[in-house]
């Protein structure tokens, strides 16, 4: 096979280097186009478009497979867990006992959040979106760490992923602890990394906390299978952003506000809104699949089938057995986790569904959890942030590493000519 691809356009022929990736993945390397040809290309959404070259998530949705730095996310979810997978995805490697260790205690020792970030939080009203109180509280950080990382320090760089990911959590819970009207919390050292998240975020003022390894395991699961997913829109955002150079507290920032979007991290939240309405109307789930049938029907089935993945969503089949056990163990009875076992029963065993591969996905599974654990369905969001963040930081990382430029597209430009100016008198 030819390391060339060839462009004809006029009688006149341009060849571009064909790139070949470690899992044999192909791309035209098109960086000489515009100088050699005059041309851009056109891509919305950049569905045809390598932005980059990485070395830490592989994806493909033909064949359902996703893995973190060569591990498959099937034996991650099941032998690891998040503290692990996190450094895996920033450094490259799994930790041994005595790095993991070290992670931990340094994440420990930048827990304390400043005192005076607590007057901005106090700022916002119980009805701000808490993805806009995280967005806006992870760009504060910026004001009480203001020194910009030196990239190609280790121990600059280090210092800034251990202080992001210590702080970040703390700011999860205060934003679901002002939403719930608690007292804020700042945790206990002496817990694991996501112990201490869930005894942060729901720990009350009156109760003693009590340890539930299942809630704790499932919340770990999740976190893990949402650390990472490519070039998605909001990992993208952080790339841009970073690549001007601009700080990780702010590229992080950036990335939470374009993960907000319901297209985006706002599908599990999208998911609960629909259990809700069909709840609302009755609960008959056969309708609604009737209605999801009907092209002629607005009603969109959310939660089912994917963008990338065109067989099945290899996180969906790990987070159901999670979620199955949650709801076992916690005994919950809630009309709108009854509507989505209807929903997700019609949709394995209706040849419609199943021809088209229309199954549950892991934003259909990881909404029941967390409504199962208490967590209100607008901070669905936020808790995808969460498990985002190493991911994101990893990508931020590798960016500024490989000295990749700034990102700049291209367009083609479909506006008026130009024209003369007409004075503001002789405007008709």
């Amino acid at each position: 096979m030819s390391d060339k691809a060839t462009l004809e356009y006029q009688g006149k022929k341009y060849e571009f280097p064909v790139v070949k990736g470690t899992e044999n993945e192909l791309g035209i390397d098109i960086k000489t186009l515009r100088a050699s040809t005059g041309m851009v290309t056109l891509d919305p959404g950049f569905k045809n478009t390598g932005s980059c070259e990485s070395a830490i998530t592989f994806l493909d949705g033909e064949k359902g497979i996703l893995r973190y730095r060569g591990y498959t996310i099937e034996e991650l979810a099941e032998k690891a867990d998040f503290l692990e997978v996190a450094y895996l995805l920033i450094f490259g490697e799994l930790p041994n006992k005595e790095k993991l260790a070290k992670f931990h205690m340094d994440i420990k020792a930048e827990s304390h959040v400043d005192e005076e970030m607590k007057k901005i939080l106090d700022g916002f009203p119980k009805s701000a979106h808490p993805m806009g109180v995280l967005s806006s509280l992870t760009s504060a950080l910026i004001a009480f760490n203001p020194s910009s990382v030196n990239v190609t320090s280790e121990k600059d760089m280090y210092h800034a992923i251990v202080r992001i990911l210590a702080k970040f959590p703390v700011l999860v819970a205060w934003t679901l602890r002002k939403k719930k009207g608690l007292p804020l919390d700042y945790g206990d050292n002496a817990l694991g990394y996501v112990e201490n998240i869930h005894k942060m975020m729901f720990k009350r003022p009156n109760e003693e906390y009590k340890r539930n390894p299942v809630r704790i395991e499932a919340l770990d699961k999740l976190l893990i299978l949402h650390a990472d997913h490519e070039q998605n829109c909001s990992t993208s955002t952080v790339r841009i952003v970073g690549s001007s150079h601009a700080g990780l507290f702010a590229s992080l920032s950036a990335g939470i506000s374009a993960l907000w979007g319901p297209l985006h991290g706002g599908a599990n939240q999208a998911v609960l809104e629909m259990l809700e309405a069909i709840d609302a109307d009755g609960g008959d789930t056969a309708k609604y699949m009737a209605k999801a049938k009907d092209k002629d029907d607005p009603f969109r089935l959310m939660g089912f089938g994917h963008r990338v993945y065109k067989n099945f969503d290899p996180r969906a089949r790990i987070i159901k057995k999670a979620a199955d056990e949650v709801l076992g163990d916690l005994g919950i009875e809630d009309p709108i986790l009854e509507v989505a076992k209807g929903l997700e029963k019609e949709a394995l065993e209706d040849p419609y569904f199943v021809d088209r591969k229309l199954y549950p996905n892991v934003d259909f599974y990881s909404g029941i959890i967390y409504r199962a654990l208490g967590i209100p369905t607008e901070m669905f969001t936020v808790m995808f942030a969460l498990g985002r963040l190493p991911g994101w930081i990893a990508q931020w990382r590798e960016m500024r590493l490989r000295g990749e430029p700034i990102g700049r597209p291209r367009q083609i430009y479909i506006g008026e000519n130009q024209r003369p100016f007409v004075p503001l008198e002789n405007r008709g």
